[in-house]
């Protein structure tokens, strides 16, 4: 099932770039960003309270309280370079570069998750880096 869930991920992250590209037009990117961050927070509470989930919130750890909030950081520094990249740039050339964090998440699963390095593995990192490189040089 998992596996359902992470190709319907890609293709939302590839409407979310095509959608915002023209959405982005004449529009401030830091402006751009916080309406979709708007959209965002709304969609992910109204499922937290349609799945019932929102019991669950005075059960987080203070661990996971501060991890989340800076991977909500970290998402928002995300979003916000890629908005001003996007509108910047094509869509073409900015979406493969912000794909890479796929190989640099590997890394930092590697160095800090202490998850396991397959030959497998290495290879597909220096393949998405090569094909990155080809698709924007």
């Amino acid at each position: 099932m998992w596996m359902l869930f992470a190709v319907l991920s890609s293709i939302f992250a590839a409407l979310t770039s095509i959608l915002a590209k023209v959405g982005i037009e004449g529009v401030n990117s830091n402006l751009a960003t916080a309406v979709r961050t708007v959209v965002v927070l709304i969609m992910a509470w109204g499922m937290v309270f349609l799945t019932g989930g929102q019991s669950g919130l005075s059960s987080i750890g203070k661990k996971s309280w501060l991890f989340l909030i800076l991977s909500g950081l970290a998402t928002g520094a995300s979003w916000l370079c890629y908005y001003k990249a996007l509108q910047m740039g094509d869509a073409s050339k900015v979406v493969p570069i912000d794909k890479m964090s796929v190989v640099i998440t590997l890394i930092l699963a590697f160095v800090f998750l202490h998850e396991s390095v397959t030959p497998k593995t290495v290879l597909g990192c220096v393949l998405i880096g090569a094909g990155t490189l080809l698709m924007v040089v």
